[in-house]
């Protein structure tokens, strides 16, 4: 990538070097591509489970092991691939990312071969690991790559193309892999099913996976330093109270939208909402998930047209608002509230991150590391949603997601303010 003449707008906590400036959109257009495969990828690897869950006889508790196996690795693996990326740089986080995924998509070859689920929860965390580096270097990247006041919309538009790898990966899936797999239900046994149809779409996704990363090498990407860090008295990420609230905002937004997502199909069966059947909710799942793609590539323009927090704050308040009036109503109207909050979920990831690290320097890294970890809300606020349910009724958990929305509108309005 080329370099031409002096900055007219240098990032906060960024040394630019004299007289020179990255061209930015041509580094976050080639980003904007690796995005959505990632998303298109991931989204390949989820409509593999349910054939997974069959040729190794799981029941449905240790069907859930694969959720908490993927949540947990950004638990375990976020801040040591902060430090990572710290060390060899956003690229070389990126591309150590995809070829760890990719190790990890190998890896399924002999877990499937041996019918070891084990060894499969062994290669999905490996799979996740590299899912997570390319999270952590990612992410800040596309937020510290051009002016902070504008870093919002950057990464939600990314986020918007990660969306529509999601929504694509499932139309092709079906017409590829899926029908290529055994009809589980004619199965006489999990032996009677064929190891490969697993095994070689596996493949297919870490061949993929090593191509992109030979592609991104080739990129020449904006290299970004830090500009010397002035403030002594916060030596750590975690001396910033933002960055801190941060956290806590990423884990009760993941939390809350995965426990909303997870439950959406019981959710619709209600003979009070609208008694739908599990194969017709499913299908209405699609809505939800569109509306949050729909709503990225908008927030993209409105985030650079209003205050990020503020928006942040409309959109959790909104989210409030439709999941009371779900709960309080019936039918279409509690059905389509409902589905409604993926439009509202849009950019709340995006913005949260964005403003969690800003101004943080060479922090940025470890920072991203931390946000990484609190991804770990997906797996444990989902459990406290079921226990809810469990102990009352499903429409009185969706009070652990308002209280969530809650503390977003509150990080948006007064939280993320850096404090002086």
């Amino acid at each position: 990538m080329a370099f031409s003449s002096a900055p007219s707008v240098t990032p906060p906590g960024l040394a630019a070097a004299p007289g020179e400036q990255p061209r930015y959109t041509s580094a976050l257009a080639s980003l904007t591509v690796l995005f959505f495969m990632m998303g298109f990828i991931t989204c390949l690897n989820d409509i593999l489970i349910p054939y997974l869950k069959a040729i190794f006889q799981l029941s449905y508790t240790q069907a859930n092991l694969i959720n908490l196996c993927f949540f947990g690795a950004y638990f375990v693996m976020g801040i040591p691939a902060g430090k990572v990326v710290q060390r060899i740089g956003y690229k070389g986080g990126m591309l150590l990312g995809f070829l760890v995924a990719a190790l990890g998509c190998f890896l399924f070859y002999p877990a499937a071969d041996s019918r070891s689920y084990g060894l499969f929860l062994g290669a999905l965390f490996v799979l996740a690991t590299g899912v997570v580096l390319l999270q952590v270097a990612g992410n800040p990247y596309v937020a510290i790559l051009g002016p902070a006041k504008s870093a919002p919309a950057r990464l939600t538009l990314t986020q918007a193309f990660n969306s529509l790898g999601t929504t694509v990966a499932p139309l092709l899936g079906a017409a590829l892999i899926l029908s290529n797999l055994p009809d589980l239900d004619t199965a006489a046994s999990a032996a009677a099913i064929d190891v490969k149809a697993v095994q070689v779409p596996y493949l297919v996704i870490g061949g993929v996976l090593i191509l992109i990363s030979v592609l991104l090498g080739m990129l020449k990407l904006p290299k970004i330093e830090h500009a010397p860090d002035t403030d002594t008295a916060r030596s750590k990420p975690w001396h910033y109270r933002h960055l801190v609230l941060g956290m806590v905002g990423i884990f009760v937004y993941v939390g809350g939208e995965v426990a909303i997502g997870s439950h959406i199909v019981s959710y619709l069966h209600l003979p009070d909402v609208m008694n739908l059947a599990p194969k017709a909710a499913g299908s209405m799942v699609a809505y939800y998930w569109g509306g949050a793609m729909v709503g990225r590539f908008l927030g993209a323009y409105l985030l650079n047209k209003v205050n990020p927090g503020r928006l942040l704050a409309f959109n959790a308040l909104g989210a409030v608002l439709l999941v009371l009036i779900s709960m309080n109503t019936h039918g279409e109207i509690a059905m389509w509230s409902l589905l409604a909050l993926g439009l509202m979920n849009s950019i709340m990831f995006a913005t949260i991150f964005t403003l969690a690290v800003a101004g943080l320097g060479r922090h940025t890294e470890e920072a991203s590391g931390l946000l990484n970890v609190a991804i770990v809300g997906g797996a444990l606020v989902p459990l406290l949603f079921g226990a809810v349910a469990d102990a009352s009724t499903l429409r009185m958990a969706l009070i652990l997601p308002v209280l969530c929305y809650l503390y977003i509108m509150w990080y948006g309005l007064k939280g993320h303010v850096r404090a002086a």
